[in-house]
Order: C-alpha cells, then structure tokens, then sequence
C-alpha cells in the first residue's frame, strides 16, 4: 500500500476543496440570480471539464504553466521553482478541472430558493450580506454540500490531468491514481487492487454521508 501517495492525494482534494469552493459557491449564487444574456456562455465555458478529454485540458494547463509563460516565469521567479511538475501546479489544476462539480450542485440548490423569500429579506431590512448568510445559504446548504463532496471525491480518482500538469514525482505529484497505474504496470495486480478498494471506499462513503445528510436536511423541510 502506497500510503505516501494517499496521503497526497488527500491533501491535493482538500487544498482543491478550500480554494474552490468558496468561488464556487460565488460564481453559483451569482448564475442563479443574474439576468444577462451572457449567462448561458459562461454556463458553458464553467462546463467544459465535462465533455472535453482530461488530456486536452491537462495540455492547455501544462502550456499556461510552462516557463515560456508569463504565469510560470513569475511563479519560477517568485517561488524558484517551476508551476508545472509540482504540487501547486497540481492544485490550481485541479481546481480548474472540477469546477462544473463544485458550481453546479451549488447553482441548483441557489435557483431553488424562491424570489419572494429574497424579497422578504429585503423588506425586513436585512443588508445583502445578512440576507445571504442567514437566509440563502442555510437553504442552499445541501447543494453545497453534495458539491463539496462531488469534489473531494473527484480529485481523488483524477488521473489524466493530474498526469499532464504534474507528472510522476514520488512525495510531489504521484496521486494514489497515478500509483494504482504504476502498480498495474508493473504487474503489481494486488497492490493495485488494494489502493483501487481503498479508493472505491472513500469516494463512496464520501457521496453516501453527504447523500444521507442531504436527505435528513429535505426531510425536515417537508411540512
């Protein structure tokens, strides 16, 4: 058992989790309420980690990270070290990548919220800030947090990107997916079968809670 690798990979879907899900529920909050035109564009462009190959993307990330770049000359000369092929480079791809899956779920349970309840907000007074901490996000909590578990669970078994940005750098950027290949590679069958069955176990039991929560959650909701 590759414990080094899991642990990376814990850390990589927790750090993906802390800075995306704030922007996250921003940007959801602001697609539900907003009337542009430009909505269904931007709803688009947030989605395209779900149609388009992992590689494609991993390429275009590992090209803005390269020291050709203005983005990775100033990371290399900040930092001494370059974007690509470390663990923050893993980060901010991996925050990019699962952006339809932290924005989406949140977006829905924003638009559930019904526009008279945001307009007794307002007439009880309550500043926008108020209004969105005690009123919107209690009841878009659920949505959160199947978007946040969506997320954690998907940084877990990413492979594609995760191979273009970063590599195979034991401690830095070989994730438990990138092991379990190695392994199978390697003809190590049952050491990939035993990392894959701890995988399996944690993404499950990850959706399943957040499922079970959300459940109980609409339940005492329901008259």
């Amino acid at each position: 058992m590759d414990w080094e690798s899991i642990l990376l990979s814990l850390r990589l879907a927790a750090m993906t989790l802390i800075v995306l899900l704030p922007m996250a529920i921003a940007a959801a909050y602001w697609l539900a309420v907003t009337p542009s035109r430009l909505k269904p564009w931007i709803e688009g462009l947030l989605a395209l980690p779900l149609v388009l190959p992992p590689t494609v993307i991993g390429f275009y990330l590992l090209v803005a990270m390269g020291v050709q770049t203005w983005l990775g000359q100033f990371y290399e000369h900040v930092v001494g070290q370059t974007l690509a092929f470390s663990f923050t480079g893993l980060v901010v791809a991996s925050v990019i990548f699962n952006i339809p899956f932290a924005v989406q779920p949140a977006q829905r349970a924003f638009e559930a919220t019904p526009q008279d309840v945001r307009e007794a907000a307002q007439c009880c007074g309550l500043t926008f800030w108020q209004a969105f901490r005690r009123i919107e996000l209690p009841l878009a909590w659920p949505g959160i947090l199947s978007a946040a578990a969506m997320t954690f669970a998907h940084t877990l078994g990413e492979f594609g990107v995760v191979l273009m940005v970063g590599g195979n750098i034991p401690g830095e950027t070989r994730t438990v997916a990138i092991a379990i290949y190695d392994r199978a590679q390697a003809f190590d069958l049952e050491g990939a079968a035993l990392m894959s069955l701890l995988l399996l176990v944690i993404s499950l039991v990850t959706i399943a809670v957040s499922y079970g929560y959300v459940e109980r959650r609409l339940r005492r909701r329901s008259p």
